[in-house]
């Protein structure tokens, strides 16, 4: 088991998936409490659409998908609080309108060849240490932002009308949370890939909402699964030598049945009274 350590992609694998698998948890806390989980999943085509630039441009593809998403994140937020849609009739415009310009773009790349595939499922040897760096760092940021508005966006968060009635500058709150969200799903496709870094975001935190009694031990309960359904998922990818970010997903899924089953909140999910 130790062996898997002395391999120095994978220990970038696991300082970077260490680092993503705390902030995107915490960053699905909010989302799911907003009822705007489908952002992640939508940022996550936008960024196969990134990559598709890249792989044209002959550019660098995580820089690319950062500009991308959070760009595109912003557009999403305009749409939704300045021009009055529905932030779900959005997500259901751009999510296959996303995946769209990808598949057209990635048409118009000449020989993406076998790799695009480690970047729509995830592998651990396109992480390099200073990809991990970056990604700490990113995520650091992420944390720390977070921290210093906690209050303000868990109030934006459950009753937007309300806290800015109470004179909370929820449009800032809306749309720091959608940059933090572009930067998650940015610095995860690498390793999860584009397709799955949804679930990363989500599943965690639906699996603690079954557990916790607080919204704190919510997002506590979430990153733990996060780190556990990480760290576990890297080894048995690279123990049975399948991609990293299905065997994660599918590991997050695992801890989703296991909560469900220990929990007493069973029949809001079955929807029973």
């Amino acid at each position: 088991m130790m062996e898997i350590f002395s391999y120095p992609f994978m220990q970038t694998a696991f300082i970077a998936g260490g680092a993503i698998a705390l902030v995107a948890p915490l960053i699905g806390s909010f989302l799911v409490l907003k009822r705007y989980a489908l952002i992640a999943d939508t940022l996550s085509h936008v960024a196969l659409a990134g990559i598709a630039v890249a792989l044209i441009t002959k550019t660098e593809p995580l820089y690319v998908t950062i500009l991308l998403c959070i760009g595109v994140s912003l557009l999403i937020e305009f749409l939704r609080q300045k021009r009055g849609l529905q932030g779900d009739a959005v997500l259901a415009m751009f999510l296959p309108g996303g995946l769209a310009v990808s598949v057209v773009l990635l048409s118009l790349a000449r020989n993406p060849g076998a790799g695009i595939t480690s970047y729509l499922f995830g592998s651990v040897t396109t992480v390099s240490l200073n990809d991990a760096l970056f990604i700490v760092a990113l995520a650091i940021f992420s944390i720390i932002t977070i921290a210093s508005v906690y209050d303000k966006l868990l109030f934006a968060a459950y009753d937007e009308e309300t806290a800015k009635a109470s004179g909370i500058q929820t449009t800032f709150l809306n749309t720091l949370l959608m940059v933090l969200t572009a930067l998650a799903v940015s610095i995860s496709f690498r390793l999860v890939g584009a397709l799955l870094v949804g679930a990363l975001m989500v599943i965690p935190v639906v699996s603690s909402e079954l557990l916790a009694a607080s919204f704190k031990q919510t997002i506590a309960y979430a990153m733990m699964f996060g780190i556990a359904s990480m760290f576990l998922g890297l080894i048995l990818s690279f123990s049975v030598n399948i991609p990293a970010g299905s065997t994660v997903v599918l590991v997050s899924l695992l801890f989703f049945l296991l909560s469900f089953l220990l929990s007493s909140k069973k029949h809001v999910i079955l929807g029973n009274k």
